[in-house]
């Protein structure tokens, strides 16, 4: 399919960022599906929540970290969609693999696998998206995809709790996560098919800007690795809800599904309100969701529920404005190093986080509450200076 280079349809962008978000639906099927029992299968296969934190947040760091390497491969080979479908293979086929597992050694080494398959296609595939979402306005674009991503994220817990209630087991709802991950494939490759060259989708005119990353670029990098560092990962609470048995086994998948739900609504209001009002959006999501962990931690069933929901807010806030605001920042020949170098650093203070809080929480909860609120709170500073910087998000057509 050809595009014209110099105005290609508006309605050519939509219809690639709705397919890469079904590949991203049928992708969180599966992996988020595995998630939402990750910890409480480590538990039952003996491991400590020390390891539990320790495996998220080493998969959490090379998921980002070899992003470094695979942003600027992509930017130098231009096998965007190589890389995509690559990382999409490896990142999906672990799952079902976990079915496989008796000790939690093996299913550590699947699941930082799985992490490292995210960490090659993901700014590839976020480079392609930037080149469509430029059309419809990226806080929009990016906004929807992580919307109809946390879908996925809804459905793929409840099959593993329909598959729990009905007395399956960890296994049998692994290997029943292996269909949703053969059609994502399937989708991706015909969105390959479809548009083969995805930067033909933006519009191009004369880069004046200097060329490397600015100032703001790396104020913003440091507050989102405050925020990282201070949002404590699911398998953790779900570590910590079988622990006290809050939940019963096959209601923490149940519990994760709502939290994703969140995560879905927050994509879509605070996508838009980044096109509006540019940084401003993440800092009033940070306000939002800072006070998640007393709740999810410190309180009963109520309390948790109030914390789960702000932690989706949290993550709905963060997934679509942080990679829309890299794709407005940086020129289209270095967005997926820019993609790469923003991940690692990223990834790298959200390991560095959970392994911290999976410590503390062995040693002191409130202490390890008080790490994951003045981390974040952290952040604010810096998203002011960009916010004092003048840094404006660039208008889309539509917006015009």
């Amino acid at each position: 399919m050809e595009f014209a280079p110099k105005d290609p349809p508006i309605r050519q962008a939509i219809r690639l960022v709705v397919l890469l978000g079904l590949v991203s639906l049928l992708a969180d099927v599966t992996y988020e599906g595995a998630r939402s029992v990750v910890g409480p299968y480590f538990q039952v296969l003996g491991a400590s929540a020390a390891v539990v934190g320790v495996v998220a947040g080493l998969g959490e760091l090379v998921g980002y970290v070899l992003r470094l390497g695979s942003g600027y491969l992509a930017d130098r080979t231009r096998g965007y969609w190589m890389l995509t479908l690559m990382g999409y293979a490896i990142n999906l086929l672990a799952v079902p693999a976990l079915a496989l597992t008796g000790r939690w050694e093996m299913a550590a080494v699947l699941v930082v696998l799985e992490r490292t398959g995210k960490a090659l296609r993901t700014p590839a595939r976020d480079a392609i998206l930037s080149h469509a979402t430029a059309r419809i306005g990226r806080g929009w674009g990016f906004g929807l995809h992580e919307a109809m991503d946390q879908i996925g994220a809804i459905l793929g817990p409840m099959v593993v709790a329909g598959i729990l209630l009905a007395g399956g087991s960890f296994r049998t709802s692994f290997a029943a996560l292996g269909v949703p991950a053969i059609l994502a494939l399937l989708v991706l490759a015909v969105a390959c098919a479809l548009y083969p060259r995805p930067q033909e989708l933006e519009s191009k005119t004369p880069d004046l800007r200097v060329k490397g990353f600015s100032a703001t670029f790396w104020f913003y990098m440091i507050g989102a690795a405050c925020v990282a560092a201070g949002f404590v990962d699911f398998p953790l609470i779900a570590y910590h809800f079988e622990k006290i048995r809050l939940l019963p086994a096959e209601w923490i998948p149940i519990s994760y599904a709502l939290a994703m739900a969140v995560d879905a609504m927050a994509a879509l209001i605070f996508g838009r309100l980044f096109d509006r009002i540019g940084f401003l959006a993440l800092a009033i999501g940070v306000l939002a969701s800072a006070f998640f962990a007393p709740l999810v931690f410190l309180t009963g069933t109520v309390g948790a529920a109030i914390g789960l929901a702000l932690w989706g807010i949290g993550m709905g806030a963060q997934e679509s404005i942080i990679r829309a605001a890299v794709g407005a920042m940086v020129p289209s020949e270095w967005r997926g190093t820019a993609y790469g170098v923003f991940n690692a650093g990223y990834g790298l203070a959200w390991f560095l986080g959970s392994a911290s809080m999976g410590v503390l929480y062995g040693i002191s909860l409130p202490a390890m509450v008080a790490f994951s609120m003045v981390a974040q709170f952290v952040s604010l500073p810096f998203f002011y200076l960009v916010i004092r910087g003048n840094w404006r998000v660039p208008k889309s057509p539509t917006s015009q």
